[in-house]
């Protein structure tokens, strides 16, 4: 029995994952995948099925571990990383949820958001989540499901709800009920945690409205959760490593050092510069967040959020059908005229950072008859770059050491060599592709791994990180300055648009 399997199950927003590391070099062993249906009951409105989730999580654990070769005895530890800041509530009786998901991407309580803000609460939230009063986190739509689902604020008051983000629910439904936790990574995410204290923090739950008997209890990114029942897998198999997906994604990149960055392009895209051992308050409307938990003790991050950026390449994809899959999306954009300036600005569920504008809608600029397929395409990928360069620009401003630093990127958008030299173009410094684009997996894994035993200490794990190619900037200073100042001016126009 040589136990050298850690299954990392990659819950995200478009699909659910489980891929197989064999330690201790945690290569890649096998993938099972599930797509998630996503639910729009209303505009701005996005919702998951919680039972969907579970199920889709259970077969590919299944899936992985057989196509791995491998049984539950092969088991060292389950990871798990999530989407985060998407909320459900559920019956501690029962298990059943109350209501669907509301997803990090929902944008129903912005209203609510806007009302605290105008009553100046902002600051508070501020200054104990690092986070900004926004419908991106959980914390309003945790109050949203309490005052809108039927008896729900009396039977939470009663103690008789369970809150959680996704990897929570994993946890309580693997562990047959037994474990009601998240980490520190997730609970950071809420706008209702003490990021520099370390605890939920009674004065945000009071803001909200929120009874601390829903709340999970909070632990380190890497340790033993609870076992998974025999159900599942065939055996009891522990549960050891639990992170946000972006935090996930900056320990597979190992920027475990301050002034280390990353930058994962999924649905969405999140930029992570590790700060150290004690937050940075941004001036620049970034957020201050947990990066990791080990042994008690929290490093943190400024983190950036791009709502569209794969969203874009499904936008050509599902909507403008100009593309049959995504891969197509680069080679389009290649053939575009380079001189034919068309702009999107894809606020398709608004602005994130540095903008923060709920109500921003997507807007396109320069189009001629001339402006085709191609051009669009190349509109789309090149908006993640001027995002990403919004991010960067903004973290300057906050921390000088992030300066000079070298991107290092994964999601399913970098594997497009035209998209990655283009971000090299836009940012002026080097962009590193890893050899293991899976970081996400790879980060929920490793935490598990070295709970388990199985694993090196954070820096021999480090040392294993591999580059597979570095874009370096071509673009001439001239033309990057004139593209991206086309860039701001149309942001500028979109968020004044009525």
């Amino acid at each position: 029995m040589s136990r050298d399997l850690i299954l990392a199950l990659d819950q995200g927003t478009t699909s659910t994952r489980t891929v197989a590391f064999r330690a201790p070099q945690l290569a890649p062993a096998a993938t099972a995948r599930r797509d998630l249906a996503q639910h729009f009951p209303a505009s701005g409105w996005v919702e998951h099925d919680a039972e969907e989730i579970f199920a889709h999580s259970v077969e590919t654990l299944r899936e992985a571990l057989a196509q791995a070769g491998g049984e539950a005895a092969d088991v060292a530890a389950i990871g798990i990383t999530n989407q985060r800041e998407t909320t459900l509530v559920w019956d501690r009786a029962t298990g059943r949820p109350i209501h669907r998901a509301i997803v990090w991407q929902d944008r129903r309580t912005a209203p609510a958001c806007a009302a605290l803000r105008s009553a100046g609460h902002e600051a508070l939230v501020t200054q104990r989540s690092g986070l900004l009063l926004d419908p991106y986190f959980s914390a309003t739509k945790l109050a949203w499901l309490l005052d809108n689902v039927d008896g729900a604020r009396a039977a939470a008051l009663a103690g008789r709800l369970a809150f959680g983000t996704i990897d929570t629910w994993l946890l309580w439904r693997l562990t047959g009920g037994r474990v009601h936790a998240t980490d520190a990574t997730n609970a950071s995410r809420t706008m209702l945690y003490d990021i520099a204290k370390g605890c939920w923090d009674p004065d945000l739950l009071a803001l909200f409205g929120i009874p601390a008997a829903l709340l999970p209890e909070v632990r380190d990114s890497s340790g033993l959760f609870g076992q998974a029942e025999a159900g599942i897998l065939g055996a009891e198999v522990p549960v050891m490593g639990i992170a946000g997906d972006q935090q996930a994604a900056t320990v597979g990149q190992a920027c475990f050092s301050p002034g280390m960055v990353k930058s994962t392009y999924g649905t969405g895209c999140f930029l992570l510069l590790h700060t150290g051992d004690a937050p940075v308050a941004s001036r620049s409307r970034m957020l201050t967040t947990v990066a990791l938990q080990l042994e008690g003790k929290r490093t943190f991050a400024l983190e950036g959020a791009i709502f569209v950026a794969g969203a874009a390449v499904q936008w050509l994809r599902d909507s403008l059908g100009l593309i049959r899959d995504a891969a197509q999306a680069g080679p389009l954009a290649a053939r575009a005229d380079p001189h034919h300036h068309v702009i999107l600005v894809p606020a398709f569920v608004g602005l994130g950072a540095p903008h923060w504008n709920a109500e921003a809608r997507g807007a396109l600029f320069g189009l001629t008859r001339a402006t085709g397929p191609a051009e669009l395409a190349r509109a789309a990928l090149e908006s993640v770059a001027y995002q990403t360069r919004d991010l960067i620009e903004a973290m300057r401003a906050d921390w000088s050491g992030s300066a000079d630093t070298v991107l290092r990127v994964d999601g399913g958008m970098v594997a497009s060599d035209w998209t990655m030299q283009f971000l090299a173009d836009m940012l002026g410094a080097p962009v590193d592709r890893p050899v293991v684009l899976e970081t996400t997996a790879l980060g929920a894994a490793y935490l598990a791994g070295r709970a388990a035993g199985v694993c090196p200490d954070p820096a021999a794990f480090a040392r294993g990180w591999a580059l597979q190619r570095r874009f370096v900037p071509h673009m001439a200073q001239a033309e990057r300055a004139e593209r991206y100042a086309h860039w701001q001016e149309a942001v500028r126009c979109t968020v004044q648009a009525p």
